[in-house]
């Protein structure tokens, strides 16, 4: 790829690599946000969008640059709003569309971008599209991807796809005589059909969706499962393929970048253009870069980090993996610990690590019987987080994240709603542990999450997260509140322009590398290291005699100007 003589629209850096060409998306803290299990602001035990409006002052403070709000919309709930009734409004529950727009307004007052989420792959089944369609609407049904079965009688699948949640991807319609009638694909929950991408009428309505948000003030879309929009003509088979080499029918193909060139025009057009992050899960690493050419989408999570074990190799793998895409396609890379959809990662890293040579950690908490030491968890945590903090590109903060929350692995099961974990009869925990409403104050559950009088949240809090609230941790300096202020603070001073990432030789088990003036060691053992002589300490993720960097413990060093 050429290098550019000049600033351009998108932010790319100039040929003279000067900070002054990057846009705000290039290199921003962006922090997500559950709203149901954020703050709750009229008092039903539900987050919603006065109590968000409550706590950006608490994200102005934190030192991140914008907010991304899971989806907001209309929903019954199935799966966390990712079922989507009405894509153009608020869920009256979080506040409804004034609200959101008094947020969006108090946002940018402070100097926060806003990002939302876009889930155009299916919609809800109370959607009025889907509605129709099971009523005999033709034109609504062909919006959606409706087959007749197999075998004689219609009774088996149209093929033999399999569920993300668990299960068989198709659920057959019974007409209003009684009969059974076609199947509908839903490549998630039942309650979330596919949409049908060569339908010109569903990418319109997408189109207008996107700018129906842009015109008020949304400044970029979080695009929920970018890489499954369309699926292969025929709708063959996926049993039986080699999983290197062949993509799966249903995910990842080449028709879809139609899709994002298109909204990356509808994006371009407005001042500033708005932006995009995918959420692309791709079968082989070369395809990534297709979602991210110049004329698509603006950058693409990391997923590397979400899953990786703590250990040094495997962490300098994943680094460069994702630095090589980036100098490949010009696009950031979008770094993050983790989301509502894995382990909190003071649980993934409070048990045992897998070796060298087996280096990823399960994603949701299928731990079996070990304990977790959440005390280890917790240092290792905050080490990672000096680590990705310091990387080049974005770096994203989960809600809670910033308090060291660890998973909840004990919610009742008769409390666990995810679909997951109904799907598979129980068998997988599903990701309710790390939607757990945040502490705030307080000494006892739901700790400020809601005011006095309150109903109890659905998913309860452990009680000793009374050491954890926000409150009790802006008052400690030692704290992970205080330790993530200190770290975002200090990227935006001095790790937020075009310096490269060159790595350093170190100690064994010490990972190290150089950006400008900045030297930044994590030391993943088996033994505490000394600290460079001369170089002055910005910050370190734990406390240790001066000079020393222990195990588990991450430190940022002032080495002058290279």
């Amino acid at each position: 790829m050429s290098t550019p003589t000049g600033p351009v629209a998108d932010g790319t850096p100039s040929a003279d690599g000067s900070a002054a060409a990057l846009a705000w998306w290039r290199t921003a803290a962006v922090y997500q946000v559950v709203p149901r299990s954020f703050a709750d602001g009229d008092g039903d035990g539900v987050g919603d969008l006065p109590g968000l409006r409550s706590r950006l002052q608490h994200l102005a403070d934190l030192g991140v640059d914008a907010v991304w709000v899971n989806p907001w919309y209309p929903s019954p709930g199935v799966d966390n709003g990712y079922d989507v009734t009405d894509y153009r409004d608020v869920d009256a529950a979080l506040g409804g569309l004034a609200q959101a727009e008094e947020f969006l307004r108090e946002a940018h007052a402070l100097g926060l971008k806003v990002l939302l989420d876009i889930v155009p792959n299916h919609t809800s089944h109370t959607h009025a599209w889907f509605r129709a369609a099971l009523a005999g609407d033709e034109r609504a049904r062909a919006r959606y991807l409706f087959r007749p079965g197999r075998g004689e009688d219609g009774s088996l699948p149209p093929n033999d796809w399999e569920s993300c949640f668990g299960g068989p991807s198709w659920t057959r319609t019974t007409g209003a005589d009684g009969r059974p009638g076609e199947w509908y694909l839903h490549s998630f929950a039942p309650e979330q059909p596919d949409l049908d991408w060569r339908n010109p009428e569903v990418r319109a309505e997408f189109v207008d969706v996107l700018r129906f948000w842009f015109d008020r003030g949304v400044d970029g879309f979080r695009v929920d499962v970018a890489h499954g929009l369309l699926k292969q003509e025929g709708l063959p088979d996926a049993l039986g393929r080699d999983r290197r080499t062949e993509e799966h029918p249903g995910w990842d193909q080449d028709e879809v970048h139609e899709v994002y060139r298109e909204w990356r025009a509808v994006a371009d057009a407005y001042d500033p253009p708005r932006v995009f992050v995918a959420e692309a899960w791709v079968a082989r690493r070369e395809r990534l870069p297709l979602y991210l050419r110049p004329d698509e989408l603006h950058m693409a999570f990391e997923f590397d980090p979400l899953h990786v074990a703590w250990r040094e190799g495997p962490w300098r793998r994943v680094i460069e993996r994702g630095l090589a895409v980036a100098q490949l396609t010009g696009a950031p890379s979008a770094w993050a610990l983790t989301n509502h959809d894995v382990v909190r990662q003071v649980t993934r890293y409070a048990r045992s690590q897998p070796p060298e040579h087996g280096s990823n950690v399960s994603e949701r908490a299928r731990w079996g019987s070990e304990v977790p030491d959440l005390a280890l968890g917790r240092a290792r945590a905050r080490a990672a987080a000096l680590l990705t903090t310091a990387l080049p590109g974005l770096v994203y903060v989960y809600a809670g994240e910033e308090l060291g929350l660890e998973e909840v692995e004990d919610i009742p099961a008769d409390l666990r709603t995810d679909p997951i974990h109904t799907r598979s009869g129980g068998r997988d925990p599903g990701r309710d542990g790390s939607r757990v409403p945040l502490p705030w104050s307080g000494q006892r559950p739901p700790f400020g999450f809601s005011p006095p009088g309150a109903p109890a949240p659905r998913l309860p809090q452990p009680p000793h997260w009374a050491a954890l609230t926000a409150a009790a941790q802006a008052r400690d300096e030692g704290s992970t509140l205080s330790l993530y202020r200190r770290a975002l603070r200090l990227r935006r001073e001095l790790l937020t322009g075009p310096e490269p990432l060159r790595w350093c030789e170190a100690p064994e088990g010490v990972l190290a590398f150089r950006r400008g003036r900045v030297l930044v060691q994590v030391n993943f053992g088996p033994r505490a290291v000394a600290l460079p002589s001369g170089a002055r300490l910005l910050v370190r993720s734990g406390p240790a005699p001066e000079g020393v960097l222990p195990v588990d413990t991450a430190a940022w060093l002032d080495v002058g100007a290279p």
